[in-house]
This record gives C-alpha cells, sequence and structure tokens, in this order.
C-alpha cells in the first residue's frame, strides 16, 4: 500500500456524483472528482511521453476502493492517472494544499499516477485501485488495534486514520463493559471535558459525582455518548473521514464512509474491554442516520441499532418535499457540514495539533478534497436511481439485519415526520421497535423514550434486565431539568418485574412493535409543555391495521365536510405569497417547554382554507393522508402546501400536520404509493406543466400524525404557499412562482377535491382538551375566519 491523504476545493469538485447502485460490502462505490481530457477512445490529448520521461514521486498516493488519493504534491500542479494500457483515465490539478483525490475509477491494477508537465515529471506506478467486495481485510486486521481509554485513531481498510474518543464506566481492568459507538461528521470524537463545563446544571455539584459515574469527569461530545455513560456502557465517539482530527475527504454517506463503519465497528467489538465482543450503534440525527448506512454493511460484530429523529427518504422527508428544495433546514444543514470539514474547519483539531499530534496535521491535507453536497444537489434536480438510491434509506434498510429501535416526531423541525416509512422496508431486521410521537428534534432524549432505549441496548449488548440505578434515578431529575425545563423523573422500570432475563426479554420481544404516544406537553405530572405524553396506543403495523380513511371534500364557501360537494360548485383562488416560502415559525429556542412560536395565519387572498362544522364527538387520526386537489394555475406551474389544523371550542387553532408538491411532478410512483400516502416519481421525464385553463388532480403527502380532534372542535384544511409552517424549514419555489402567480382549488362534483384523513374509530381521548400551548411541536393561535376568494 502507498501511502496517501486526499482533498480539492469546492470550484473543481465533480457535479457528477455517480454511485453505483447499493453499497453492500458486496457491490462497487464509487464517487466524485472530474474526469478530464480523455476522448472517448481513453486516448489522452498529450502524447504522455515513455517511462524514461519520469522520475519517482516526492508525492504519496494512497490506493483505495475506486479512489487514489494524493498529497505532499505541490500546489497546483496538473496530475493525471493512466491505466496498465497507458491510456488515461482522469486528470485534474491539486489544492492549495498540493493534495486530490481522484474518484470514479474501476478497480483494477497498474495504475499510474503522472505529472502532465514538467522536467522531469514525477510519477508513481504499479498503483492498485480496489473493488469493495475486495477490499474486506482479515479479522486480524481489527484485532491488531488496540484502543484505550480516551483518544485514538483507528486504521481502515485503505489506510485513512479516523479519530475516534473512548469513554469508559469504570477502571479499564474492571471490564469487559457493554459498549456503543457514534459515528458522525459532527465532533464525536473531540476530546471530552467535565461535564459541568458543557452544562450549568445548578445545584448540583456535577464534580461530586465523579466517582459514581465517571462520565461526569470525562463527559464525551455526543449525547449519546452521554447518556450511555450514565447507564454503564463503554462508549466510542468516531468522526467520519474528512471531519475533525479523521483522515480521507468527506463525501455526504459515500461508499468509502459505509466501509469505515463497518471498518469501525469490527475494531471497536474487537477490544478485550468491550463485552462479549459486540457493540451496538446510537445516536440522534446525523449520528442516528449513519446508523442506517452502517447497519446495511452487515458488520458481523454489530448487535443492535438504535437511530433516534431519522428519516426515510433524503429527498422526499426533508431535502426536496414534495420536489421543493428546503433551503431553511436541509441545505443550511449542508452547509454547515461542508463548513466543518475544511481543513481545520471544527476548530477543536487546532488544540490537538499544537499539542503535538502529528496525525491528525496530517489528516488536514485532503480535507479540502471534499464532494460539494450543494453543488451535487443543484445538478441532479430529478430522480435518477443511480444517484439517489444509495443516499434513501427507504431503498437499502432492507439489508440490515439486526434488532432496530427508532424515535421520531411528527412535527420534527429538522428531519420532518416521514420516519414511520422505514417500518416496513426494515423486513429483514428481526426485530423493528418504533415509538412515535408529536414533538421536536430533540424530543428522542427524554426519560419517557430514555427508559425504553436504555431497555433495548440492555437486552441486545448487556443481556441484563434493564434497570435505571437507584444513583441515577436521584440524580435523573436534576440532569433533565438542564435539558426540557423540569425536574422530569424516569419512568417506572418496564421489565424489573420479570423473574429471570429470559422471561423478560421474552416480553419485551412480544411488545406490540409501535407505540404511538399523545400530546407530549399536556401530561399532569408535569408544568404545560414539558416533554410527557398524556395517553397512548400501540399496534402491530404501520399504518395501524384499524384506521378507516375518511374522506373529506372541500366544499364551497369554505367548508370542509364528508359529503361530495355539489354540481356548479365551483373553486377557491389565491395568490403566492413568496414571503411565506422564507418564514419560519419560531423565534427562539424550541427545546423549552413552551416555545416561542410565531405562527401567523394566512393574509387575505393567500390561502384557500376550509373548515368543518364542529364534531359532534371525538375523532382520533393516526397515520399519513393524502391532499387529492383538483387545481389549476396561471403560469403552468403550482407550488403548494396543505396543512392540517385543529380548531377549538376556546377559539385557539393547534397545528398538526403539513405535506408539499411542486405540482409539474404530480406524476406517482405507482409501486409505492398508497391510498393514503402518494408517493411521486420525481422524474425529469414524467414533468407535466398544470393547466392554466382546466383543473388536472394533484395528490399531496401529507406527512404522518397522530392527533385527536376533541368533540366540539373544528377540522381546518388549508392549501398556500409552501413555508411559514415549521420552525426550521424555508423553500425555493419555482422561477415562476411570484405574487402574481394565481392558483385555482375546484370544489364541484365534477372536480371535487378531498382529503382522505386516518380515522382510528371508536377512539376518543381520555383526557381534557390540553391548554394552547402545550403539546410539543404544535404551535397554537387564535383563529379568526377566512374568506376565500373565488376562482374566476
Amino acid at each position: 500500500m502507498v501511502s496517501s491523504s486526499c482533498r480539492a476545493r469546492s470550484n473543481v469538485h465533480s457535479l457528477v456524483y455517480l454511485l453505483l447502485p447499493g453499497l453492500t460490502l458486496g457491490l462497487a462505490p464509487a464517487c466524485g472528482g472530474e474526469q478530464a481530457n480523455a476522448d472517448e477512445s481513453g486516448e489522452s490529448e498529450e502524447s504522455g511521453g515513455s517511462d524514461e520521461d519520469y522520475v519517482e514521486a516526492e508525492f504519496s498516493v494512497r490506493e483505495s476502493v475506486n479512489q487514489l488519493h494524493i498529497t505532499h504534491a505541490l500546489p497546483g500542479v496538473e496530475l493525471r492517472v493512466v491505466d496498465e494500457t497507458g491510456a488515461e483515465v482522469a486528470r485534474e490539478f491539486t489544492d492549495e494544499l498540493g493534495s486530490l483525490v481522484f474518484r470514479e475509477l474501476p478497480a483494477g491494477q497498474g495504475y499510474a499516477v503522472e505529472e502532465v508537465t514538467g522536467s522531469p515529471r514525477q510519477a508513481i506506478r504499479e498503483l492498485s485501485v480496489w473493488d469493495a467486495s475486495e477490499s474486506l481485510p482479515d479479522p486480524s486486521f481489527y484485532s491488531g488495534q488496540t484502543l484505550q481509554p480516551g483518544f485514538n485513531y483507528i486504521t481502515t481498510r485503505d489506510g485513512t486514520t479516523l479519530s475516534a474518543y473512548v469513554t469508559l464506566p469504570g477502571p479499564i481492568e474492571d471490564g469487559p463493559y457493554p459498549t456503543i459507538v457514534n459515528y458522525s461528521g459532527y465532533q464525536p470524537s473531540k476530546p471530552g471535558t467535565k461535564l459541568s463545563e458543557q452544562y450549568d446544571i445548578g445545584g448540583l455539584d456535577l464534580d461530586s459525582l465523579c466517582g459514581i459515574f465517571p462520565v461526569v469527569c470525562d463527559a464525551p461530545n455526543h449525547p449519546a455518548g452521554l447518556i450511555a455513560g450514565f447507564l454503564g456502557y463503554a462508549t466510542v465517539g468516531v468522526n467520519m473521514r474528512g471531519t475533525g482530527c479523521s483522515g480521507g475527504a468527506y463525501d455526504f454517506f459515500e461508499p468509502l464512509q459505509v466501509l469505515d463503519g463497518y471498518d469501525v465497528i469490527e475494531t471497536v467489538a474487537a477490544q478485550d474491554w468491550v463485552f462479549d465482543n459486540k457493540v451496538a450503534m446510537a445516536g440522534l440525527s446525523y449520528p442516528g442516520l449513519s446508523q442506517l448506512w452502517v447497519a446495511q454493511s452487515q458488520p458481523p460484530s454489530l448487535a443492535a441499532i438504535a437511530p433516534l429523529s431519522v428519516f426515510a427518504h433524503t429527498a422526499d422527508s426533508v431535502l426536496r418535499p414534495g420536489g421543493i428544495t428546503n433551503e431553511g433546514f436541509a441545505i443550511n444543514w449542508a452547509e454547515n457540514v461542508l463548513d466543518g470539514a475544511q481543513p481545520w474547519g471544527q476548530g477543536w483539531e487546532d488544540d490537538r495539533i499544537a499539542e503535538g499530534d502529528a496525525i491528525c496535521e496530517e489528516n488536514q491535507l485532503l480535507h479540502a478534497q471534499y464532494v460539494d453536497v450543494i453543488a451535487k444537489i443543484a445538478a441532479h434536480p430529478y430522480y435518477e436511481a443511480e444517484i439517489y438510491d444509495p443516499l434513501i434509506p427507504l431503498k437499502f434498510v432492507g439489508n440490515i439485519d439486526v434488532p432496530v429501535f427508532i424515535t421520531g416526531a411528527w412535527q420534527d423541525e429538522q428531519t420532518g415526520g416521514h420516519f414511520p416509512a422505514l417500518f416496513d422496508a426494515l423486513d429483514n431486521a428481526p426485530l423493528v421497535k418504533m415509538t412515535m410521537f408529536n414533538g421536536v428534534h430533540a424530543d428522542g432524549y427524554v426519560p419517557e423514550h430514555l427508559v425504553h432505549w436504555g431497555a433495548f441496548l440492555d437486552f441486545y449488548i448487556r443481556e441484563e434486565i434493564p434497570m435505571i440505578s437507584p444513583e441515577l434515578r436521584a440524580v435523573g431529575p436534576s440532569l433533565f431539568n438542564a435539558l426540557v425545563g423540569d425536574n422530569v423523573a424516569f419512568p417506572d422500570d418496564p421489565y424489573t418485574m420479570y423473574g429471570s432475563y429470559d422471561e423478560a426479554f421474552a416480553a419485551f420481544e412480544a411488545e406490540d412493535p409501535i407505540k404511538v404516544l399523545f400530546e407530549m406537553g399536556d401530561s399532569a405530572e408535569y408544568e404545560t409543555g414539558v416533554p410527557q405524553s398524556s395517553y397512548g396506543l400501540s399496534f402491530d403495523q404501520w399504518p395501524p391495521a384499524e384506521i378507516e380513511p375518511e374522506r373529506w371534500y372541500l366544499q364551497p364557501e369554505g367548508g370542509f365536510a364528508p359529503s361530495l360537494p355539489p354540481t356548479g360548485g365551483g373553486g377557491s383562488s389565491f395568490h403566492i405569497d413568496p414571503d411565506d416560502a422564507t418564514t419560519k415559525t419560531l423565534s427562539g429556542d424550541i427545546d423549552q417547554p413552551l416555545p416561542p412560536f410565531n405562527w401567523a395565519l394566512d393574509e387575505e387572498d393567500t390561502a384557500a382554507v376550509f373548515v368543518s362544522e364542529a364534531l359532534a364527538e371525538d375523532v382520533m387520526m393516526i397515520g399519513p393522508a393524502s391532499a387529492d386537489l383538483w387545481i389549476r394555475a396561471s403560469v403552468g406551474e403550482a407550488d403548494l402546501e396543505v396543512n392540517v389544523i385543529e380548531v377549538r371550542p376556546d377559539g385557539q387553532e393547534m397545528y398538526v400536520q403539513s405535506g408539499w408538491l411542486r405540482a409539474s411532478e404530480r406524476a406517482l410512483d405507482a409501486s409505492a404509493s398508497t391510498e393514503l400516502f402518494p408517493v411521486p416519481s420525481h422524474l425529469e421525464s414524467e414533468l407535466a406543466a398544470v393547466p392554466t385553463d382546466s383543473y388536472v388532480e394533484a395528490r399531496i403527502a401529507i406527512f404522518p400524525f397522530a392527533h385527536t380532534f376533541r368533540a366540539g372542535s373544528r377540522i381546518k384544511f388549508s392549501v398556500d404557499t409552501p413555508g411559514s409552517s415549521r420552525p426550521e424549514w424555508t423553500f425555493v419555489l419555482a422561477d415562476n412562482q411570484t405574487a402574481e402567480t394565481r392558483i385555482d382549488v375546484a370544489h364541484d362534483i365534477d372536480t371535487p377535491s378531498s382529503v382522505l384523513l386516518p380515522v382510528l374509530p371508536g377512539q376518543s381521548a381520555p383526557t381534557p382538551l390540553p391548554p394552547c400551548p402545550s403539546l410539543r411541536g404544535q404551535p397554537c393561535r387564535e383563529h379568526l375566519d377566512f374568506t376565500n376568494t373565488p376562482a374566476q
């Protein structure tokens, strides 16, 4: 293996990012760099000269899977790759640090990297590029690496080193310990500090707890590790390649990240201090998503995963819901991650280097060779299987063969509420437990969920009857006060009544796999807004088999009812409000019990609003919904948002859920769509303009939700401009969606716009109408009557 590193400026990144189908170890990955100056026959436009024209290079090359990584070249030098026949396959300039990554190289032997110009020209020959299926190391590669408490490096199969931080719940000699891995492009390997330096927890002398909970004085920089440390777990936080002190170059969930994850799992599991030489992965959001990608590669030593607050579909769930780019969270998140993937981009690398960490310093050389995901998004606005399938969890989670524990919030302000679609797709996992609730992104880490998260890990990693220790129960309320704003206690241990582990485990596995919690924020035990549920139900499938979908129709004069609209019912019209697209509904901290939402009412003529009569009894809904609208637009396009809202007897209205669609992308994927959840194909070949003078049906997926509309309340449904409905989501409207654009929605017997709602019959809420505001992720506002503009 020839040593090397790599990195590239964003202005030389390829806009074409091709991933071969699949990300399992048996398939070859590829991604990235520009393939320049070779004609279709593979011949270079330069003759290149004979071998006598070259000297052994002073730069370094690292061989890898479908890539070659160059470091220590001069800045701005043009290099090329030639295959064993001498044909040029790629060329590019090194960046300002003298680094370069050649991506998308076919596996093979006899490659060379050569300078294009110079006298004499430098070259390195007899290089190999690997196929993923040929890259798996011998088990001794993993067992030969030793990790100690504190800061470490894990070597991956191509020689790249990933920075890792290890915390143990006690002396290493007292192990082995149950162990979790947290893997992301954030800062999980940043050296730990005292918990008192990370959180201000009033009334509690944290340092006095170090003897009971060592994690207090060596707190990792990832919440999963901190919480697991309190539960007695060893934790390993690992930075993905191209981030922090890890080597390599960053690319959003490229195949090498998956292979690296496999190597991380096997290396950690091989340590003597790891109980039973198997590990789980845990984390929320980014380190939750990474579990889905890594687990599909089936590392033998991975025992379970617990991904919290994740999405099911990179585009439809968050990046481009309904085909409309979400720049408020998705693009901003990508930009922030890329900023951190720059050389020394996360900041803490400087401290390591100042302390003499030569590996961290060397590893920065390739960081500027990151792949610009923003450019990739812009270059591929429509679905292309070879581009998107490896980046869509729904397409590959069927390869996961370990137990899975997922929690998610319907109103998640970051990753959205589309996660339940994963349930059926995880068809190869021996067990899936999924908890669903109203709430916000970080709510996966509240006590009501953590007691079950810990139990899941205990069953599959510790192999003991799960129990929160008395010491943790004593300090837990003060710790959670810093997170949720009240002294919230852990719920009772759910399995300590059983006499043996086997009995408890059998009871756990026999439980319904889906748990739906209602009205988080209105628990009688705590202050209003504190994340604790009011009641819940469980089911054995998603959507629940007990659902009886009900179709409600838009009516003239703003009505909403289960009956068809009349003949000559006409339509309602509104104009696009571009300001809505860039409006967020939050002006402060969303994690506090009652966040400062600023959810504004629609202005006149900027929406079509439909409200039912008062409900005679409670109506419980659980599942996704479909808004099946007959529309036309003045400019051939319609960017649409639909909203489901409860108008309460007290004169307030409460947000429930939304859906989005760029109507030119209304063609559906018939194999994936259901009656309750339409799935657009997003194929460029199926784009169709919205008629200007006749109505066409457009089905809009409304993200899943669970909500009980109380007797006396009314159901409100609105259609408006995308935006002003979510705390973090803003949208890039189509160029022709301006204030002059008009969109008409029909409500006539011949064009009966409707909403199919997921009603669970015979159910009512066991609690009174909750205060408004109170429910997590569901802002409130005063209800005012709205008069629709008639369509002309």
